[in-house]
């Protein structure tokens, strides 16, 4: 069976239009895409800011492609009282949800530090689930400069 140039044409013409349209990505994650991220790690609680949970960012990251955060609970991390899981969120990514961290009480200490990669300045939560069903969050605003300017 022999292709003729125009079918070939035609087809593949087709295929790339279909791929083109056939697929829709946001840009963003949507106020419904961020809400359902708390939603699903909390199992509906509330989160608290109760200063039990320390975010640390810097306040301007010169290259949103790596950007430094650091998350600290103050627990005793004892079988009776400790931090199950810490959430990062970073609300105006394509997904809001950027990574989770799991704790037991062998871990010892509640922290973890990272790198995430931010499309624009935007706020980055952090919510950490206790084992006794406690949500405490954290947020902070982080600017990211095109081409390092600084301002």
């Amino acid at each position: 069976m022999s292709i003729s140039r125009r079918s070939l044409l035609s087809t593949s013409a087709g295929l790339l239009l279909a791929g083109f349209f056939g697929t829709s990505t946001r840009a963003f994650a949507s106020v419904e895409d961020v809400e359902k991220a708390i939603a699903d790690f909390s199992g509906g609680i509330s989160p608290t800011d109760s200063g039990v949970l320390n975010l640390t960012t810097p306040e301007i990251a010169e290259n949103g492609n790596s950007v430094p955060v650091s998350v600290f609970v103050d627990s005793p991390m004892s079988p009776d009282s400790y931090v199950e899981s810490i959430i990062i969120l970073a609300e105006d990514n394509p997904h809001a949800d950027v990574i989770t961290f799991h704790f037991t009480p062998a871990s010892g200490v509640a922290s973890a530090s990272t790198r995430i990669r931010l499309a624009r300045t935007q706020s980055v939560m952090a919510l950490a689930k206790m084992s006794d069903g406690s949500i405490h969050s954290a947020r902070n605003e982080i600017k990211v400069t095109i081409g390092g300017c600084g301002g």
